[in-house]
């Protein structure tokens, strides 16, 4: 498997369900199988009412994006265009590109359109079977251009650009991923409940713009995942960002938790059946173990306008409600039995409510973590927990 052929793996499932093909001299209801087959949780399929080939090209007429399982739905995803469709060894097939039509979706007062959505880049394995990245399906690219929701001839939803990536690294053994959501704008102040008016006006949230941005890798071997940024920028409100690197992910691991979730989807009505699997699915989850963990958030005005609307609400000050927010927090952390970090918490609360700049709270243990015993501390001792973790808690640093 080539470079091109192999990246974007883990939001392969959602996207790529929606192709399938035909091209020339090709078996396009094998193509068609193996897309299938090859969908990460096997919780929907895609079908086509005509194939149409024309050299290396096939177009997918009428095709249609189905979920199984006891709420089972349809979409029509109108004609896909699969542009240089070509099969490889073991059966496998590589996609260069695959056109999906604009959606134009209107209901009433409202409608909904999307542009210039494409993937780039198919792998469709041969086999699923196998334990390296050749049994998966990825791609190179998913894009998506503007989309804007309309109610009442109005804009309140837009974005200007998602793009998701994947690169392989040579030996097939990790990979890394990046994804970016550009120009998300919301108009709340057609919101008509006056509560809900009166909370948005307050915190300067009548207009929402900002972006999402994502980059992490996986290592196959130790199945190690790594989230070095889950950002979600906002202006006026502030920066929230989450990393985190769990390990034990690995392809043994994901074969069974999809087959599990087969499982499930196949026995909608048995409540039994779906306890069964819901609980061989946690015990599938504690092979895995925890490594390390960031949550931080920078201010951008929102505490500031949280504390005065909130004051408000009680008939007193912003001043007077940021002490009575650190007053309360060492309350809340008693009930929570978290011993001397109790301490760290609100030494780091108070310093943030005097100056909002960061707070970030940390989670970085000696070694691994095994999931069953974080679960045990949390059950059994959780004033033990922080310190399982290596967790601190720290303010405008």
């Amino acid at each position: 498997m080539t470079q091109s052929r192999a990246t974007k793996l883990l939001l392969a499932g959602t996207f790529l369900l929606s192709l399938s093909g035909h091209a020339w001299a090709l078996d396009g209801q094998d193509l068609l199988k193996k897309i299938n087959a090859a969908y990460a949780a096997g919780s929907a399929t895609i079908s086509a009412e005509s194939v149409e080939v024309d050299g290396s090209d096939v177009l997918l007429k009428g095709a249609k994006f189905t979920t199984l399982g006891e709420n089972q739905s349809s979409v029509n995803l109108g004609d896909l265009t699969l542009t240089n469709v070509s099969e490889e060894d073991g059966g496998a097939y590589s996609i260069e590109r695959i056109d999906f039509p604009p959606v134009n979706f209107t209901e009433e007062k409202s409608s909904v359109t999307v542009d210039n959505l494409y993937l780039a880049g198919i792998w469709v394995p041969g086999s699923t079977e196998g334990n390296d990245l050749s049994s998966m399906m990825l791609y190179d690219e998913a894009h998506s251009g503007p989309i804007k929701v309309v109610v009442d001839g109005k804009e309140v939803f837009s974005m200007t650009e998602a793009s998701g990536t994947l690169d392989v690294a040579e030996d097939e053994k990790s990979m890394s991923f990046e994804a970016d959501i550009s120009g998300i704008k919301a108009d709340l102040a057609s919101v008509e409940d006056a509560q809900s008016k009166e909370a948005i006006e307050a915190l300067n949230l009548k207009t929402i713009d900002g972006k999402v941005s994502i980059k992490g890798s996986w290592e196959l071997a130790t199945g190690t995942i790594k989230v070095e940024e889950y950002a979600f920028d906002f202006a006026n409100v502030g920066m929230l960002n989450l990393a985190f690197s769990v390990s034990g992910y690995t392809m043994d691991l994901v074969k069974q938790l999809q087959e599990t979730a087969r499982t499930m989807q196949s026995q909608p009505q048995n409540e039994q059946a779906q306890q069964a699997a819901g609980l061989a699915m946690l015990g599938l989850m504690q092979q895995m173990s925890f490594n390390n963990a960031e949550i931080r958030f920078e201010d951008d005005g929102i505490t500031g306008r949280g504390l005065e609307y909130a004051g408000k609400q009680q008939g007193t000050s912003g001043a007077d409600m940021a002490q009575m927010v650190k007053a309360m927090v060492p309350i809340m952390l008693g009930q929570a039995n978290l011993g001397a970090f109790a301490n760290e918490v609100s030494a780091a609360v108070n310093s943030y409510i005097d100056d909002p700049k960061s707070l970030t709270i940390s989670a970085t243990p000696e070694k691994p973590v095994p999931f069953p015993m974080i679960m045990g501390a949390a059950m059994g001792a959780p004033d033990t927990l922080p310190k399982v973790l290596g967790a601190k808690v720290t303010a405008n640093n």
